[in-house]
C-alpha cells in the first residue's frame, strides 16, 4: 500500500526515481508522483492510474534536478484523482505520505481557519500545512519537522523536500514502515528494500517514532523525543533480480511456479531430517508451559490460522482461536496466562495485525510470528520469529507466501505436540517424512496447469462461483474464492460443505460453479453427498481429487483437476495450487489486472 522513494544524488534523479515506483507496483497504487528541486523551484509531474501515464507525463515534459521524492498512491482520504496524488506542495515544501493521519479533520478545520487554502482532500496536505507554516514562523527544517510529528496521530511514513534546501530530505515513520539507504555520494530513503533494491544494498530500517534527515554525505537519525540514535546499517539481500517475471506472464505465475522451491527452502529450515525432527529456532519461552494458542491475520493469512487450528488441536490437544485482526482488539478478547499468540503476514507491516500484535505484548502473551520479511515490524517485536523464506512476493494476491506459511504452520503444530507430550517419537518421524514429500507433491500439482487452463474459460462466464470443503479443505474453500475475488472480480464464496443446505444452496442453479476440493480420506463421502446435492439442483461441478477420490465421483463432475495422493498433513499445501491456478486462468480469460487488481494493495499498512 502506498510507496515512498528518495534521492539525495548528483546526477540526475526522475529516472531512478520512477524506476524505484516501477519495483513498488506490486504494492498497490491508483496514481503516481515525482516532484524534484532544480533551480532553487520545486517541480512535479502527477498522473492517475497506472505508472504508465506518469511516465507519459516524464517524456513529454522531463524533470531536471539531482534531489527528489516520489510517490504511488493508494487512496484513503480523497479520490485517486490527480489533484489527490502525491507529491503535494505547500508554500516552500512537498511531501509525500504512506499511512493515515487520524486527526487530519480538527487539524484541517484549525488550518482553515487561520485562513489557509487547501488543494485536495486528502490528510496529507494538512502535514504539508503544518510543517509550511512552521517554516513561515522561522524554523529550520528540521525543527519544523520536529515540531509538526508530534501532532500528528495514526500510522504513517513520510518525506520531505524543501525548496530552499538542494542537499536535504527528511523523512519519519510511526507505525508504518521506512528504510534509510547508504550509497557512493548519494543516499536514498524508500518505504520498503525493494524500492532501493536498483540503487543500494546497505541499508538501515528506521524504528517506531524515528525520523531522519538525508544529506549526500551522511544520514542522520533521531528517535521521538529528538535525540541523535544509531540504526545498525545491513545489507538488504534484495536485488532487482529477484523483481523480474523471468519468462512468466505475469508475477502471481512466477510465484505460483516458485512453490516447490520455496516450500523445500523453508521446511530445510525447520526439518531436521538426520534425526527425523522438526525444530524451531532457539526462544525464550518454554512451549510446554503453553496451554491454549490464539492466532490472529488477516486475509489469505487467516485462512493458514484456521488450518493451523486444525492441525495443532490435533496434534498438540491445546484449544485454539482464530480471529481476524481487525476484530480482535474491538472485541476486547480473553486472554490468559500460558497463551501463545500467533500473528501470521507475509509483509510483516499489516497494520491490523502488528495492532493486534502489541495489544496482545501489552496484555502479556508470548508472540510468534510467521512473516516473510524477517527485517518488518512484526518480525521485531515478537517473541519468536518463525521466518518463511518465500523470497520477494510481487503479484498483489498471496500465492507462495500462503503455502510457506503452511509449512511453518505445521512445523509449529509439531513442535507444540512434542512439547505438550502428546506426539511420540515414530509419529514424528512419519509427520517428517510426509513434510519432506511436499515440494514434490506440490510440483506435480503443477503439471496439471494446461488442463485447468483450458477449463477456465467455463468458470470466466460465470457470475457467482461457490467453493466447498471439509476439514482443512474447508479454509482452502474460503482461500480459493478469496483468490477467484480478488483477480477476476466474479463473486465468490467459499462454505464448509455440510453447510450448503443450511442457505447457500439456494443460490444453486445452472449457471453457478460449484468448485469441489475433496481428498480421499475420511471425509471424502461427506463432501461428495453434498456435492451430490448441490448437483441435483442443477450445480456445475468443478471436482478437485486424487486418482482414488476421482474413480469414485469424477463421473459426476464437468470437469476434474486430478492431484497426487498426499498424506492429509500435507493436502492444504498441495490442493493451494489448483485453485490458484484456477484464479489465475480466469483472470487472464477475462483480461483483468493480474498482478494489480483494483482497489487492492500488497501490504495493508492502515486500519
Amino acid at each position: 500500500m502506498c510507496g515512498i522513494v528518495g534521492i539525495v544524488g548528483t546526477d540526475s534523479v526522475a529516472e531512478r526515481l520512477f524506476e524505484g515506483l516501477k519495483r513498488l507496483e506490486y504494492r498497490g497504487y491508483d496514481s503516481a508522483g515525482i516532484a524534484t528541486l532544480h533551480d532553487d523551484e520545486i517541480d512535479r509531474r502527477r498522473a492517475e492510474g497506472k505508472l504508465l501515464n506518469l511516465g507519459k507525463r516524464l517524456a513529454e515534459s522531463p524533470l531536471p534536478g539531482t534531489i527528489g521524492i516520489a510517490h504511488t498512491r493508494w487512496a484513503t482520504h480523497g479520490a485517486p484523482t490527480e489533484d489527490n496524488a502525491h507529491p503535494h506542495i505547500v508554500g516552500d515544501v512537498s511531501i509525500v505520505h504512506n499511512g493515515i493521519i487520524e486527526n487530519f479533520k480538527p487539524l484541517r478545520d484549525a488550518l482553515i481557519a487561520e485562513g489557509r487554502e487547501f488543494k485536495s482532500q486528502t490528510d496529507t496536505e494538512v502535514v504539508a500545512h503544518l510543517v509550511s507554516r512552521e517554516l513561515e514562523r522561522g524554523k529550520t527544517p528540521r525543527e519544523a519537522v520536529a515540531a509538526v510529528l508530534p501532532q500528528l496521530h495514526g500510522a504513517f511514513a513520510v518525506a520531505f523536500l524543501f525548496r530552499n534546501e538542494p542537499d536535504l530530505l527528511i523523512c519519519a515513520r510511526l507505525g508504518a514502515p521506512l528504510t534509510v539507504g547508504y550509497g557512493e555520494g548519494e543516499n536514498y530513503l524508500g518505504s520498503d528494500a525493494h524500492a532501493l533494491a536498483g540503487l543500494t544494498q546497505r541499508i538501515a530500517y528506521l524504528e517506531e517514532g524515528d525520523w531522519a534527515a538525508v544529506a549526500r554525505d551522511r544520514i542522520e537519525i533521531f528517535d521521538r523525543d529528538n535525540n541523535p540514535v544509531a540504526r545498525p546499517i545491513v545489507a538488504s539481500g534484495v536485488s532487482p533480480a529477484l523483481i523480474d517475471k523471468g519468462n512468466h506472464r505475469h508475477f502471481m505465475l512466477k510465484e505460483i511456479y516458485e512453490q516447490p522451491v520455496v516450500v523445500a527452502q523453508t521446511l530445510a529450515s525447520y526439518i531436521r531430517p538426520v534425526e527425523q525432527k522438526v525444530a524451531l529456532p532457539d526462544m525464550s519461552f518454554d512451549l510446554s508451559k503453553i496451554e491454549r494458542v490464539a492466532i490472529v491475520a488477516c486475509g489469505t493469512a487467516s485462512y493458514v490460522g484456521m488450518i493451523g487450528k486444525y492441525w495443532i488441536e490435533r496434534f498438540a490437544r491445546l484449544p485454539v482461536e482464530v480471529d481476524v485482526a481487525s476484530e480482535f482488539r474491538y472485541r476486547d478478547p480473553i486472554l490468559l496466562p500460558n497463551t501463545l499468540g500467533v500473528v501470521v503476514s507475509q509483509s510483516g507491516e499489516t497494520a491490523d495485525t502488528l495492532a493486534a500484535l502489541r495489544h496482545m505484548k501489552a496484555n502479556g502473551v508470548t508472540t510468534a510470528g510467521i512473516i516473510n520479511v524477517p527485517t518488518s515490524s512484526m518480525a521485531r517485536e515478537v517473541d519468536l520469529l518463525l521466518s518463511t523464506h518465500a523470497g520477494p512476493e510481487i503479484g498483489v494476491a498471496s500465492t507462495k507466501a500462503f503455502t510457506c506459511q503452511l509449512a511453518v504452520m505445521a512445523a509449529l503444530a509439531v513442535n507444540l505436540a512434542r512439547a505438550k507430550g502428546k506426539l511420540a517419537e515414530d509419529e514424528e518421524r512419519e509427520i517428517v517424512r510426509h513434510l519432506l514429500e511436499a515440494p514434490a507433491a506440490i510440483n506435480a500439482a503443477l503439471a496439471h496447469d494446461a488442463e485447468i487452463e483450458a477449463m477456465a474459460h467455463t468458470i470466466a462466464a460465470a457470475r457467482d462461483v461457490l467453493y466447498l470443503g471439509r476439514g482443512p479443505d474447508y479454509p482452502l474453500a474460503l482461500e480459493g474464492a478469496l483468490k477467484l475475488k480478488e483477480i477476476s472480480y466474479i463473486h465468490a464464496e467459499g462454505y464448509a460443505s455440510g453447510e450448503m443446505k443450511h442457505g447457500p444452496i439456494a443460490l444453486i442453479d445452472e449457471h453457478v460453479p460449484l468448485i469441489v476440493l475433496a481428498p480421499s480420506g475420511p471425509l471424502f463421502d461427506k463432501t461428495v453427498s453434498n456435492m451430490q446435492e448441490a448437483k441435483a439442483r442443477g450445480a456445475r461441478v468443478v471436482l478437485i481429487s486424487d486418482a482414488e477420490g476421482l474413480a469414485q465421483a469424477g463421473e459426476d463432475a464437468i470437469a476434474t483437476i486430478e492431484m497426487p495422493s498426499v498424506h492429509p498433513l500435507i493436502a492444504p499445501l498441495v490442493y493451494a495450487v489448483p485453485v490458484q491456478l484456477l484464479a489465475y486462468h480466469v483472470a487472464v480469460a477475462k483480461g483483468t489486472d493480474v498482478d494489480q487488481p483494483r482497489n487492492l494493495a500488497k501490504s495493508v499498512t492502515v486500519e
